[in-house]
């Protein structure tokens, strides 16, 4: 089990910075930790803007502060994400957020990040990985309530 709150990791390095400036991402969940997904709280600043193509990612992203408009480059539809809504990006569609107010939001990504990704030119986190440690919580497999099949 892992207890972790996102106060004690400010300042570390799953506490990661754009090279663009325009967010701040707490990374609690890593591709270390071994369990299939990386969980973060993002900060997305008030008047900017970040387009992003998660080439390699799928992303669910629930806004719990703030506002902003998501463009979704594919289909040219434009959307208001406020508190209590969620979007994914199922089908690694390029997209980009045009902030309205400091937009905070709990992001799941698989495959998990390693925390170490930033956007590139195209706005593509890289497919970085974990070596193989041999350790880890990972998921032992089915638990007392579950059967094989």
């Amino acid at each position: 089990m892992i207890v972790r709150s996102f106060k004690e990791i400010e300042g570390t390095d799953r506490h990661v910075r754009a090279a663009s400036g325009t967010w701040e991402s707490k990374r609690i969940v890593l591709a270390k930790e071994r369990v299939g997904f990386s969980l973060h709280e993002t900060i997305l600043y008030a008047g900017t803007e970040t387009s992003m193509w998660y080439a390699h990612h799928i992303e669910a992203v629930v806004c719990v502060e703030g506002e902003a408009e998501l463009t979704d480059h594919e289909s040219g539809l434009t959307h208001t994400i406020t508190p209590g809504t969620m979007y994914l990006l199922d089908g690694h569609e390029r997209h980009t957020l045009r902030v309205k107010e400091d937009f905070r939001c709990l992001c799941v990504f698989n495959p998990p990040v390693t925390g170490r990704e930033d956007h590139d030119e195209n706005g593509v986190y890289p497919l970085l990985t974990e070596p193989d440690s041999g350790s880890g919580s990972g998921n032992p497999g089915p638990g007392p309530d579950s059967e094989e099949v």
